[in-house]
């Protein structure tokens, strides 16, 4: 047997705070060395933090990673064990995002990362440089007389080959896992910072055993935890060893996870596939071997177990309870959007406290409950001290949408505060009458903005005052097809749901009825879903059936069907709505949806938690200015 202990860190990093991470690392580190970890992996980019985008332009900011990486390796100088851990650095003019293995209080070697991502939300092609294979050359870093190797390279340690790669390299099919696994790495090492996105715990599952499988190895992946800007990293580190699961971590929460391979299983399955020991030779016949850095570190593996099931039966399933598909969609989501608006609150290191717009509405209350997901981790004590609610009625608000949102905040013991706008609704009308002209009648959507544009006037007044983090509360559905106000209800410092449609928003308020039982939130959705800006007013009459328009958002805007083929595709799936009714609805969305490109440049800063969302720095790029004769 040839045991081995593979630590997992979840790290919870800052761009550019680069002690702090190193910090967090360490104290990972150390904690898993008492537990005789052999080797530990740490996320991507985990020494400057991820994604640094532009400022990795800088010197200052890349050098500065060195000092810092070699920092972690004197105080982990004295451990047993080998650490794997995300570094930039810059070399003869060019930046590179490796893998760093660290041993022995050295750096022994350095492999940069080959496939960068330049799609979606990741924009690594416009300032990394790729490695590629068979690179061969040597790191020094400013003001250093010491030369790293830096390349395409293996490292031998007396457990085992150890072959080490960077987050996107795993998600390709021809990535460098597979001449590494032919050249000799047993245990291969993947360092991680992939955000979060709707049912991407499975998918990576499903990844890491296909290619552990495919390349006969032990695969051990490391995950950035935590968010920054928009982009919510939920950790989750997988050890699979030639396509069997071994270790899995906790999501959406710092730490690791451990877990016990025997790489002889690993060397015995490799001389048993005859598929795999076949493409072996006829790339050992076609190709150079890898360079092999030798480490004489003795790691400490006496003590280890043999790895055995918890149920100490090698042929019964666990007995583990699973959660329902509602449950686990539900709770991720909720999970990653509390994480995310908990990091925008504390990463920041202004705000004091979290204020909403309360508008007895579907979108507000989920944001609440949201943000005080978030309230019951930071203070458990008291979650609802650290938020605060506003209703703003005017003469257009209802007894019901009041009443709902009272109810709410008073079952999350938020604050809450009733600040009437309809004496100011009043006077900007007049003042705007005024700038007309005589004879200029506002229209209907003036006095509707006027209100919306009140209260985050009000919302930026209370923030800039009580260093508040202003919630906005849209989302995505409505947000696509412009039924938002610029300078109104569109404002705020962070959007926390504006990447969920309206069907998504609902569904969630009815999971955490039917798990908490919310009074607020039967009052809510016992009313139709409208903004009260005038009398009597429903989204859905005068937009069009939510599920219909989120429909038309998926298929025109992620799958990219044309107006004629997103009919055609509509038609069977709303049986219940005539042709005729459908054709309009996809007239009047494509008509909104490229008209309303100018108003999501302007709304803030928003959490991506899917590949399809209006943040034009993340996902869909679309120009400003733009014609539809196509």
């Amino acid at each position: 047997m040839r045991l081995v202990k593979i630590g997992l860190a979840s790290v919870n990093t800052t761009v550019g705070a680069f002690g702090a991470n190193v910090d967090r690392a360490l104290k990972l580190a150390l904690a898993m060395n008492a537990e005789q970890v052999t080797v530990a992996v740490f996320p991507e980019q985990v020494v400057g933090g991820y994604p640094a985008e532009d400022l990795i332009q800088w010197h200052g900011f890349v050098d500065r990673q060195w000092v810092e990486l070699e920092r972690f390796a004197k105080a982990t100088a004295a451990t047993a064990m080998v650490s794997v851990l995300g570094v930039a650095l810059s070399h003869q003019g060019l930046r590179y995002n490796c893998a760093a293995v660290v041993a022995g209080g050295k750096v022994l070697g350095l492999v940069p990362k080959e496939k960068l991502p330049t799609y979606n939300i990741f924009y690594e092609g416009r300032t990394f440089s790729r490695g590629y294979p068979g690179m061969d050359q040597q790191y020094r870093a400013p003001g250093s007389s010491v030369s790293v190797p830096l390349g395409d390279q293996l490292f031998a340690f007396d457990f085992g080959t150890l072959g080490v790669e960077v987050c996107e390299d795993l998600w390709s099919a021809d990535g460098p896992m597979r001449r590494r696994a032919y050249a000799g790495a047993e245990l291969i090492v993947n360092v991680s910072a992939s955000p979060y996105r709707i049912g991407v715990d499975g998918t990576r599952r499903e990844l890491m055993a296909t290619r552990a499988s495919d390349h006969q190895c032990t695969l051990a992946y490391a995950n950035q935890v935590g968010s920054n800007d928009g982009l919510i990293f939920d950790g989750g580190g997988f050890l699979n060893q030639n396509g069997r699961p071994v270790a899995e971590g906790a999501r959406f929460k710092e730490g690791y996870v451990t877990g016990v391979v025997d790489l002889e299983r690993t060397a015995r399955l490799r001389t048993e596939n005859t598929t795999w020991r076949l493409d072996q030779e006829t790339w050992a016949t076609t190709q150079k071997p890898l360079p092999i850095r030798g480490c004489e570190l003795k790691t400490k593996r006496e003590a280890l177990h043999y790895p055995t099931p918890p149920n100490r039966s090698f042929f019964l399933p666990a007995s583990a309870p699973r959660r329902s598909p509602q449950e686990a969609l539900c709770e991720d989501l909720l999970d990653a959007l509390a994480l995310g608006v908990g990091d925008y609150f504390e990463k920041n290191r202004v705000f004091t406290q979290i204020g909403i717009a309360l508008s007895g509405g579907r979108d507000s209350t989920l944001t609440l409950l949201i943000a005080h997901r978030y309230a019951q981790r930071a203070r458990p004590e008291s979650p609802g001290s650290l938020l605060q609610c506003f209703y703003m009625p005017t003469r257009f608000s209802s007894e019901g949408t009041r009443k709902a949102a009272e109810v709410m905040a008073r079952e999350l013991g938020a604050g809450f505060a009733v600040v009437s706008i309809d004496e100011a609704f009043e006077r900007e009308m007049e003042a705007a009458k005024k700038m007309l002209g005589d004879g200029v009648e506002l229209t209907g959507v003036t006095r509707q903005n006027i209100q919306a544009r009140l209260r985050a006037q009000r919302m930026w007044n209370w923030a800039n005052t009580s260093n508040g983090l202003f919630l906005q509360t849209g989302n995505m559905s409505e947000k696509a097809v412009g039924y938002t106000t610029v300078g109104g209800d569109l404002m705020g410092a962070l959007a926390v749901i504006s990447n969920l449609p309206k069907t998504l928003v609902v569904y969630l308020l009815e999971y955490l009825h039917q798990k908490h039982q919310y009074q607020g939130i039967a009052l809510v959705t016992a009313r139709p879903a409208g903004p009260e800006l005038q009398p009597n007013q429903v989204g859905e009459e005068e937009l069009m059936p939510f599920p219909v328009l989120d429909a038309c958002f998926y298929l025109f805007a992620g799958e990219k069907l044309s107006p004629a083929e997103l009919l055609v595709a509509l038609v069977p799936m709303f049986p219940e709505r005539s042709a005729a009714a459908l054709k309009a609805d996809v007239e009047k969305f494509v008509r909104l949806f490229t008209q309303s490109i100018y108003k999501w440049v302007q709304s803030p800063l928003s959490l991506h938690i899917g590949n399809l969302d209006l943040d034009r720095e993340r996902a869909l790029q679309l120009p400003v200015v733009t014609k539809t004769e196509w």
